[in-house]
């Protein structure tokens, strides 16, 4: 029995698709505020076999934090930036390399220029040229939930700052021309039927 015999009809014509370079793994961001659920989401996809790319920032602050720099954003907002922008860049060229169907990423790089107008700061030009750029298939945003909102040490927002970077989130994304699927409160099981059911599976 060949290779493509223990394949289903629909996923042997995907994966010939692939490899002719007919079709495109479709890059689905998984986005929100603070506490909003999204990395227990992500998390759930990942524990169903399906491919993720996982949210950088807080291994940026970590990181920080072992060099004496407590709150790397709020301290140099620009720097902090570039090393998200940086990181979701590289992710975004890993994914390239994905032969699924579909590629979760926790998080896509308008987040960056988000949470940067969300503090009012200024920042590079390539920021957005990057943004616009480097596309992704379809946006879920997550939104403010008050009943499983916590705070710690690399979350550091309120729970009324975490409803405003939401707004904020799809007014980027938007602002890109990208069209918002916003994702009800529920199970992460409701949830993540929501978003497959979207994306029609």
């Amino acid at each position: 029995m060949s290779y493509k015999d223990t394949l289903s009809p629909q996923i042997f014509i995907y994966l010939l698709c692939r490899k002719l370079k007919l079709l495109d793994t479709r890059r689905i961001v998984i986005t929100g505020g603070p506490g909003s659920g999204k990395t227990a989401l992500v998390s759930y996809l990942e524990k169903e076999g399906y491919p993720v790319m996982h949210e950088i920032s807080r291994d940026v602050i970590l990181e920080a934090q072992k060099q004496g720099i407590e709150q790397l954003f709020l301290e140099n907002p620009i720097l902090f930036s570039e090393k998200l922008l940086e990181g979701r860049l590289k992710q975004f060229h890993e994914g390239e390399k994905c032969a699924a169907p579909i590629l979760f990423y926790d998080r896509g790089m308008p987040d960056v220029t988000a949470y940067m107008d969300f503090v009012s700061a200024h920042y590079p030009e390539n920021f957005c040229e990057t943004c616009e750029k480097f596309r992704y298939h379809e946006i879920f945003v997550l939104p403010p939930w008050e009943e499983i909102y916590e705070q710690d040490n690399e979350r550091y927002e309120s729970f009324e700052q975490a409803e405003k970077i939401f707004h904020f989130l799809k007014s980027s994304y938007e602002n890109y021309g990208y069209k918002i699927h916003e994702v009800p409160v529920g199970t992460i099981k409701e949830r993540v039927q929501f978003i497959l059911k979207k994306l029609g599976y």
